[in-house]
């Protein structure tokens, strides 16, 4: 048997509140501790929250804090909230992570679409650099990551936090954006 350390993950094994009962994407925005969330920006329409489980270093969600699944369901100010909020994550990305592109998007149509959570939608955003996916899927069906979530989470809250409109309370809170460039109340 193959064995790939990663002894970083304990903190988030064993960190308090470690099962979530009801919908994620409605639960954790209510939590008190963006960090321990992942939760790493928020606007008036949706937020970004880290994947536990990233494809690469970055791997984060766009979520609209309306709990749908069906994206032709969103009102207008949703859909705009949402889509000016990816706008600023691929913003903040740049200037985190330097990537040379990006995956951007919906598993949308319930389990056969690929997602685990089919009931309140969100954009995957996805770092690419060239060169990013190696021998390791090839000859082991295992993917390495590079980076703790830990130290992304740093990251990228830095970077949403240089932007324009941005507030920044507390180093555990998400940053909040003004979409329009404004000061964030």
């Amino acid at each position: 048997m193959d064995q790939l350390f990663a002894p970083w993950r304990i903190e988030w094994v064993t960190r308090d509140g470690g099962s979530v009962d009801g919908c994620p994407f409605c639960v954790l925005p209510e939590r008190d501790d963006d960090r321990s969330s992942r939760i790493v920006a928020r606007s008036e329409h949706a937020f970004v929250i880290l994947n536990n489980y990233p494809y690469n270093p970055g791997h984060a969600m766009v979520i609209p804090y309306r709990h749908e699944g069906d994206y032709r369901a969103l009102d207008d100010d949703a859909l705009l909230g949402h889509a000016r909020l990816k706008g600023r994550t691929f913003d903040a990305m740049d200037a985190a992570f330097d990537p040379d592109g990006y995956n951007a998007g919906l598993n949308l149509g319930g389990s056969a679409a690929g997602g685990s959570i089919d009931d309140h939608l969100h954009t995957h955003v996805v770092p690419r650099w060239t060169g990013d996916t190696n021998f390791m899927p090839v000859v082991s069906d295992t993917k390495v990551i590079v980076e703790a979530v830990d130290e992304t989470y740093d990251r990228l809250h830095d970077a949403f936090a240089a932007q324009p409109g941005a507030t920044v309370t507390d180093d555990d809170r998400a940053v909040t954006l003004a979409l329009d460039g404004s000061a964030s109340e």
